[in-house]
């Protein structure tokens, strides 16, 4: 840890148009008691001045391998660093860290880094999906650097589409969880989290739902990213925000679900069941909004069953594989997930008593982890995100290296 307790965090700062939003990063780090040293690259400097760098951080700014010789900068910076950030990361950046170029002062730190590392992109579209930015950023990460995915918006001029600079904000919680217990454990992992809770059409305005908000397993997605992995998020009708570096893929019933979670677990390493999917939807779909009778009385609604998706999970899991449940109970919690656990060939379940007030929509949680090979760990009412880690550090031991 950095000098008097303060973590120390290299900002390197590469030649893009969102060269200012890290002015709003850079303050975010220095008042919640980080030391930061910024790094930019001539390119940044045509957009963001000296000056404005070296009175955000306190600090004088390291610009080339050439000042201050003597104190070995080029070495120095990424050896003493607790966390090295660039934010924007070009995509020439992103190319000259994957070949291992040392052509200035920040490309330098990134290889003397003995820490996580974390690039924030921010591009064109065209440049974030062109092949060699792709093949670029999959080397970084089988690396362990912790590359974010860009978000999508608009761009400079008229252009919209992926590519923006996450919030700042967003960036900044990544940081902090970087610089937390567990960091780096799932390195070079690809997890995928299902969060929400599925709708099944009744009729053009109704539908059969849950109160689930997805909380929980953002706070799964957002935990699982500050630890290195490569994570999917399949979002099932929330209102919450993208978290940072998440590739998010949006549904809304309990088929889509399936559909894309099935899909998307063919190359993970972790599958994590936060969504609450529906049990039962309406067998037929009434085409036009369902009428109440003359003479008052409720029509008669049937339901059919939906498909299980952890069971259809566990049957698939490849060798190696961890499979997170979740059972949200009102009685008899711990009997119903055992059997659960079971069922679904799931390695643990989450197990948690939910009511109207109790859980749902709620900022903490209390569960009980069981696992299939009989352990029980009990984690006592928390923030969601807490407790996404503390889950966190019972699957990483779990995972098996395994040939994709």
């Amino acid at each position: 840890m950095g000098t008097a307790d303060k973590p120390r965090v290299v900002l390197g700062v590469a030649g893009g148009i969102a060269a200012y939003k890290a002015c709003e990063l850079l303050r975010q780090l220095t008042e919640t008691g980080h030391d930061v040293r910024v790094v930019p690259t001539d390119g940044a400097l045509r957009f963001v001045g000296e000056p404005t760098w070296a009175a955000l951080s306190g600090h004088p700014v390291h610009t080339d391998v050439w000042a201050q010789a003597h104190e070995v900068p080029h070495v120095r910076l990424g050896r003493e660093a607790d966390l090295v950030l660039v934010a924007p990361a070009t995509a020439d950046l992103l190319a000259r860290a994957a070949h291992g170029l040392a052509d200035d002062l920040l490309t330098n730190t990134l290889l003397t880094a003995r820490c996580p590392v974390l690039l924030a992109p921010a591009m064109h579209t065209e440049m974030w999906e062109h092949p060699a930015t792709a093949a670029n950023v999959a080397t970084l990460r089988s690396r362990g650097v912790i590359v974010l995915d860009p978000a999508s918006g608009r761009l400079t001029g008229a252009d919209t589409g992926k590519g923006r600079l996450p919030d700042p904000a967003e960036i900044f919680a990544v940081c902090t969880r970087l610089l937390g217990p567990g960091r780096s454990s799932l390195a070079g992992r690809r997890v995928v989290v299902t969060a929400g809770g599925t709708r099944e059409p009744l009729d053009p305005v109704r539908f059969l739902g849950n109160r689930s908000s997805g909380k929980q397993g953002y706070a799964f997605a957002r935990t699982a990213v500050a630890r290195g992995a490569e994570v999917t998020l399949i979002s099932a009708n929330v209102t919450l925000s993208d978290p940072a570096g998440v590739s998010v893929v949006r549904v809304g019933t309990t088929e889509e679900l399936r559909k894309a979670t099935v899909e998307a677990a063919v190359t993970a390493d972790v599958v994590v069941m936060a969504a609450a999917p529906a049990d039962f939807r309406p067998a037929e779909f009434a085409p036009e909004k369902i009428k109440k009778a003359e003479d008052g009385s409720a029509p008669v609604i049937a339901l059919v069953t939906n498909p299980d998706i952890a069971a259809e999970l566990g049957e698939r899991k490849r060798d190696g594989q961890v499979l997170v449940a979740f059972a949200a109970e009102t009685t008899d919690a711990l009997p119903n997930a055992r059997a659960k656990l079971l069922r679904k060939k799931a390695d643990l379940i989450v197990v948690n008593e939910v009511g109207v007030d109790r859980v749902f929509g709620q900022e903490t949680n209390a569960v009980t982890v069981l696992g299939a090979d009989g352990s029980s760990v009990e984690l006592a009412e928390a923030p969601k995100e807490d407790i996404a880690n503390a889950v966190w550090d019972l699957i990483a031991p779990r995972i098996r290296h395994t040939v994709r």
